[in-house]
């Protein structure tokens, strides 16, 4: 019997792990930069709009440099400063702390037992994401890692989750994207023509989110624990 998937993708944060595990460990972080954090999420979300995506100034410079000009707007420095920070403070300043989070249970147990079966394994971070999967013990797993930043479109712009299809040598209708997130994962995957699954805390399996709808961005699948993930790609 033919399967149903090519390959599986993955987000990270959320979904290889609980987020809270980190949020704890940011506090002290959180509480001294929190302007840098607000101007970053600030810039990312102009970034997702299709207004800043029609700007003809917008695909002016590499991703990173775009970013840190709309932040420097916002926090008024100038831009290679504000990159500079975000590098040390944010990109690289964080990856330590993932020595210290424990993925969800049966993580790298269900992404091996996955690959045995011959299914691809793939993941699409809008973070660099090569220092966390180490840090995670979960890097060599996969057959393609790739950050939305290098395509030059977050999540949900399809473009990111098409060029990971690619570099599965697959196509989209046969990757299933495994996340956590309703606006970004699961509506981006479906905007690009993959399968979605969405991972939810426990009490959730009381809830409507169980069952595909708009509540859960359409979401073809909806698990707790990743004994489910693993048993619904191989049914």
């Amino acid at each position: 019997m033919k399967r149903r998937f090519d390959g599986v993708a993955f987000d990270l944060d959320g979904t290889l792990y609980p987020n809270y595990r980190l949020y704890i460990r940011l506090i002290p972080f959180i509480c001294k930069e929190h302007r840098l954090l607000r101007a970053l999420g600030k810039a990312r979300d102009m970034l997702r709009s299709e207004a800043q995506r029609q700007d003809p100034q917008a695909g002016e410079g590499s991703f990173y440099t775009l970013q840190a000009r709309l932040m420097g707007e916002i926090l008024h420095l100038d831009p290679e400063t504000v990159q500079q920070r975000v590098e040390k403070l944010i990109y690289r300043g964080w990856e330590p702390l993932f020595k210290k989070i424990t993925p969800y249970p049966r993580v790298r147990e269900t992404l091996l037992s996955l690959r045995e079966k011959g299914i691809k394994l793939g993941l699409l971070s809008d973070f660099p994401p090569e220092v966390k999967l180490e840090n995670l013990k979960l890097a060599g797993l996969w057959d393609k890692v790739l950050c939305s930043e290098q395509v030059g479109r977050l999540k949900p712009d399809p473009a990111p989750f098409l060029a990971l299809a690619k570099q599965l040598d697959s196509t989209a209708d046969r990757i299933l994207y495994v996340g956590n997130s309703v606006p970004y994962d699961i509506i981006g995957a479906k905007k690009a023509g993959m399968k979605a699954a969405l991972i939810a805390f426990p009490l959730a399996c009381l809830s409507p989110l169980r069952k595909p709808g708009i509540h859960n961005g359409n979401a073809d699948f909806v698990y707790v624990h990743y004994r489910q993930l693993y048993d619904y790609v191989l049914s």
